[in-house]
């Protein structure tokens, strides 16, 4: 039995040493490859958000055409429309522009590694807020968001891993 424990051990060690590293990077590649293309689309150029991300918050966020049981909808159910001169419109614009920043900035921090479970912890955020609030359906928890959520968790509780600045920079402890 000894023989059997020590060799499962000492593979696993081995496995995590030059694995480990490259499946933390795997990770961070996803999360940025999904945030980091959606800010994108977002924008016109440096800093110049397109105009139809206002659009896309203010009616298909937040005030759809067909209602989504459980969404949060900032809009007058009765006309779908947003009462004239709110103040709720301008507040709405400024979060399309913080998200889209955000999807941007947090997304290469990642990939890069620098502060990373920070920045992990800011697209769990991101995630909770895009289920709980424009989406709180359980098929659109099972598939995207449920991914988004694993990963973004395993990068909090985990860490970035050896190929990571926060690694180099002495940010995270330098262990397995």
């Amino acid at each position: 039995m000894n023989a059997i424990q020590s060799f499962y051990i000492s593979s696993f060690e081995w496995l995590n040493k030059w694995f480990k590293p490259l499946a933390m990077l795997g990770l961070r590649w996803q999360i940025f490859s999904v945030f980091f293309y959606s800010g994108l689309a977002k924008w016109n150029g440096f800093l110049k958000p397109d105009p139809g991300v206002y659009d896309l918050f203010l009616y298909e966020f937040f005030c759809p055409e067909e209602v989504r049981p459980g969404a949060l909808q900032l809009c007058d159910p009765n006309t779908l429309d947003y009462v004239e001169g709110s103040s709720i419109v301008t507040y709405i614009k400024y979060f399309a522009v913080t998200a889209g920043v955000l999807e941007i900035v947090l997304p290469i921090l990642l990939i890069v590694g620098l502060f990373t479970r920070f920045s992990a912890l800011g697209i769990l955020l991101m995630t909770l807020f895009i289920q709980l609030a424009v989406f709180p359906t359980w098929s659109h928890w099972v598939n995207p968001a449920a991914w988004w959520a694993a990963v973004a968790a395993a990068l909090i509780v985990i860490g970035p891993g050896k190929l990571s600045l926060d690694y180099w920079f002495g940010f995270e402890r330098k262990t397995n």
